[in-house]
């Protein structure tokens, strides 16, 4: 999600210079951040939170603000050997933004990393929102699901595979045991030709002085031979081809009731359904553009609580607002009206609140309604999909059951054109053995009845060898596919293990945040001392609910907060209950957890935090000293008064 070449743009030992023209308050400015804490020193109204606005720009953030008088503004950070810049441009009443920042995707840095106090993460905690589905929203469970099935169907593949391969073994003591079976008869069948070829030579010696009157009946008795062996032969494959036809019917049954099964759906039903997903996908994409300007709405509000007086346009004399005296006084005086800066109208403090609870409200029922859409889309898309596989697999089992009837006619005319030439073999047998009955003589029967003995005997030799030389070729075949046993289990392994991988990564993740939030929080609870806060802890729980017609594991983030009185006794509280000062440390313990389980530390070695003053001093630098363990730059916006408990050497008090 992050720019591929983030990790080596990394030089957290440098130091890194902001240049910002024309966001939020700032005219134009310049500063240089060290590696580690570096603090924006100042009262309010002197735009430290423009400043960090600046840099998140030039980062890649969209949630900056265009000062109200200019039409254009900048941003660029020189990091390293690089410099990312980053510019903003109002056209037609919206501020847009070009260049090459730091970031391509700032997703994960503008929940995790900038935390101004318009900061998803930190107002979550504060309003007791889902804290899961804002720790989870970065991961795409779509695509991990996606290859989950990818990979479960390459599983079902090597396990046929592995399956036909085990089926295949079963055989070979049954081969091993026919290839012995014929090997001994093709012994016994050379046993018996040389015994018979021996007395056929001695009977020969006999008539040798007549063999040449006999030449034509050798010739004959020649001929009957190779045509019974022709005849035996043609006889096997006619064997072969009914085993196959039958085979093949068999073959062709399972696949007659695999294709009676397969429900294709009626094109009517597709094209309601990818109306409805049209629909759907329409709904959803104008309640996300609903909700995003909901977001940017209350964070220009919140801003504009936070720090009117820094983003007021200049007076008609051209005086900095900031050194405008009469104005600050003024703003600072009527603390319950805050000044617009977009049309100069004061409005009161207390309305701006409601409003923003109100669209807070109202964001929180359309991420609701858009959540409901999501499990439609999800139900009619697999639903779709679910339609469109078997529709293939239709055309696919059609296919083959054609492909079966073809190849069982083919067998069939074989087998007709086979049973003709058997037919005529068996009436030239038939013309032969006439002939050489017709040849013989009754001193000849002797010997021809041996030289048909060897023939036949030869024949059936030659038949045994060639059926020996078959089995072992199978044998052979069987052996080389088993070879790939090994590798096909070595593969399954590390599909195993990359499944196992996807559909732990959540539960990981998951598990890994409240891992990680909890061990912050019990630290920065020991040492923030603050005495009747006995444990902050996050409890994960899961349970089984009900999207469309699946029913799915859902994980949910509980915080718990247990409290002690001055007696001692221990008690449960809510997130309402706590200080403000309370409420802003689990929020910034929450974001420093997401940063951290997201790896944001490896593509981006900023963290901004803002909007401290609710936190004491002491404590401030405490948290502070604790965050830049983990942060290779952390660059925080503080009071005057707040600053003074940390290293005045990190300190930029010129803006």
């Amino acid at each position: 999600m992050m720019n591929e070449s983030n990790e080596e743009k990394q030089d957290v030992s440098r130091s890194t210079t902001l240049s910002v023209t024309n966001i939020g308050g700032i005219d134009e400015t310049e500063v240089t951040f060290q590696n580690g804490v570096t603090i924006l020193a100042g009262r309010n109204a002197t735009n430290r939170t423009s400043l960090l606005q600046g840099l998140m720009a030039a980062l890649g953030s969209e949630r900056v603000s265009l000062k109200a008088d200019a039409d254009e503004g900048h941003a660029a950070l020189e990091f390293g050997d690089e410099i990312y810049r980053r510019t903003l441009e109002r056209r037609n009443g919206t501020v847009v933004t070009d260049g090459d920042p730091y970031l391509k995707d700032p997703e994960l840095a503008d929940l995790f990393a900038f935390l101004l106090e318009t900061n998803e993460a930190r107002q979550a905690v504060a309003r007791g929102d889902d804290l899961q589905e804002l720790i989870m929203r970065p991961v795409d469970t779509d695509e991990i699901q996606a290859e989950i099935e990818r990979l479960e169907g390459r599983k079902r593949e090597i396990d046929d595979q592995l399956e036909e391969l085990e089926q295949l073994e079963t055989r070979l003591p049954d081969l091993e045991a026919k290839r012995k079976r014929v090997s001994d008869e093709i012994e016994s069948l050379e046993d018996e030709l040389e015994t018979a070829q021996a007395e056929l030579e001695e009977a020969n010696v006999d008539v040798d002085e007549r063999r040449e009157e006999q030449s034509e009946l050798e010739e004959r008795l020649e001929d009957l031979r190779e045509t019974r062996s022709e005849l035996d032969r043609v006889r096997e494959r006619i064997e072969t081809e009914r085993e196959s036809i039958d085979a093949l019917e068999d073959e062709r049954e399972e696949v007659q009731e695999r294709l009676e099964s397969l429900s294709t759906g009626d094109d009517d039903d597709i094209g309601r359904i990818e109306a409805e997903i049209e629909t759907l996908q329409e709904e959803k994409a104008e309640l996300s553009g609903e909700i995003s300007q909901l977001q940017s709405t209350i964070q220009f509000n919140n801003q504009l609580l936070e720090e009117g007086e820094s983003v007021l346009p200049e007076t008609d004399g051209g005086t900095d607002t900031e050194s405008d005296g009469s104005i600050t006084d003024q703003l600072v005086a009527e603390e319950e009206t805050v000044t617009c800066w977009t049309c100069g109208s004061s409005v009161a403090r207390e309305q701006i609140e409601t409003t923003v609870d109100q669209l807070q409200k109202v964001r929180k029922e359309r991420l609701e309604e858009r959540s409901e859409i999501s499990s439609e889309l999800e139900e009619r898309r697999e639903t779709l999909s679910k339609i469109n596989e078997n529709r293939t697999e239709y055309r696919q089992t059609q296919r083959r059951l054609d492909s079966i009837d073809d190849e069982i006619e083919r067998r069939h005319d074989r087998i007709d054109d086979l049973t003709a030439d058997r037919e005529e073999l068996t009436t030239e047998i038939d013309d032969l053995e006439a002939e050489i009955d017709d040849l013989e003589s009754p001193d000849q029967s002797d010997v021809l009845d041996q030289q048909k003995e060897v023939n036949q005997l030869e024949f059936e030799l030659e038949r045994k060898e060639r059926e020996r030389d078959e089995i072992t070729d199978e044998i052979a075949s069987i052996e080389e596919r088993l070879e790939e046993r090994s590798t096909l289990e070595a593969r399954r392994e590390d599909v195993t293990d990359e499944l196992t991988d996807l559909r732990t990564r959540i539960d990981q993740i998951e598990e890994t945040a409240v891992e990680s939030f909890n061990e912050h929080m019990e630290n920065l609870l020991e040492i923030l001392e603050y005495e009747n806060l006995d444990r902050i802890w996050i409890d994960r729980t899961t349970q089984e609910v009900r999207e469309g017609r699946r029913k799915v594991t859902k994980s949910s983030f509980d915080l718990k907060i247990v409290r002690s009185t001055d007696s001692g006794a221990a008690y449960e509280d809510t997130i309402t209950h706590l200080s403000e000062s309370e409420r802003e440390i689990i929020g910034l313990v929450f974001a420093l957890a997401g940063y951290l389980v997201h790896d944001v530390y490896e593509t981006l070695p900023f963290m901004l935090l803002d909007s401290l003053e609710a936190i004491d001093a002491e404590r401030i630098a405490t948290l502070l000293e604790y965050f830049e363990s983990h942060v290779p730059y952390l660059v925080v916006a503080l009071l005057h008064e707040d600053a003074q408990a940390v290293d005045e050497d990190t300190q930029i008090t010129e803006i």
